[in-house]
């Protein structure tokens, strides 16, 4: 199993491959295929849970669901989404909710939707023998406050404050930074300056690595951002499988004898 040393090393050469998963067997899945890290994203709201936004996730939710993967993982780097509120509010909560994702959880290391209040704690965390891969650019547990998932970093002053976040960041111990719906060319300029690996969604070619959300990769979701892409079409094929089970029941065709079982001891008794 990789380290964080390990993908931290990988800046600049190999590129990093990144997915979301939410239970075990997903994990499984990706991890077989052959990711590098798994985030247990808190768009598990979204993408699970049936919310509209990430903002109701709670630590339990995150907690459980990082479990799960966890326990469905041999290889890939395993990382636990801090969702709303779990962190920034007091040290020493944030402390204790990021420590539980290692400890009860299984993750490998956290992530934390950055700005910065996160400057100080992503050190703290670091001291304790948690890593923290830090993400900036778009950070949807903010959407109340940006009035939608609009793009970041757009203009000299917003880039100039991704720039100085990220090398504060850096400086702070985290070991990698997810960078989201920022203009290419911003990502381009931060893969180049930082020693730390940079991973983009929507954020261009240049990154270090690359995350989506499994949900958009395989075709399971009925809305994906502009800069997502659908590798498969897995909701066609589900929907296919369903409404196959339902004629066959329907029709008599299921079960049939060979998903029986007659026990032949019984046959005097009705």
């Amino acid at each position: 199993m990789p380290s964080v040393t390990d993908l931290r090393a990988k800046a600049g050469s190999a590129p990093i491959t990144m997915l979301t998963a939410y239970d075990a067997p997903t994990a499984a899945l990706v991890d077989e295929a052959g990711v590098d890290v798994i985030l247990v994203g808190d768009s598990l709201g979204n993408a699970v849970l049936g919310h509209e936004t990430t903002l109701p996730v709670t630590v339990d939710e995150m907690a459980s669901h990082t479990a799960s993967v966890a326990r469905g993982v041999d290889e890939a780097l395993v990382v636990a989404d801090m969702p709303f509120l779990s962190v920034g509010v007091d040290e020493a909560e944030s402390v204790r909710n990021c420590g539980r994702m290692l400890k009860e959880a299984g993750a490998d290391a956290v992530k934390l939707e950055s700005g910065p209040h996160t400057v100080a704690l992503t050190e703290r965390l670091v001291q304790l023998g948690i890593p923290v891969m830090a993400h900036l650019g778009l950070t949807p547990q903010r959407v109340n406050q940006l009035g939608g998932y609009t793009r970041q970093g757009t203009t000299e002053a917003a880039a100039d404050e991704i720039v100085d976040l990220a090398g504060a960041h850096e400086a702070a111990g985290a070991f990698a930074l997810v960078l989201e719906h920022v203009p290419a060319n911003l990502a381009a300029a931060l893969t180049e300056e930082l020693d730390v690996p940079t991973i983009g969604i929507g954020a261009g070619p240049d990154c270090d690595g690359q995350v989506l959300v499994f949900h958009d990769v395989v075709g399971l979701s009925t809305w994906t951002p502009p800069f997502a892409r659908q590798f498969g079409d897995a909701r066609a094929e589900m929907t296919r499988a369903v409404e196959s089970y339902l004629e066959a029941v329907e029709s008599g065709a299921f079960p049939a004898d060979e998903h029986s079982h007659v026990e032949a001891d019984l046959e005097g008794l009705y």
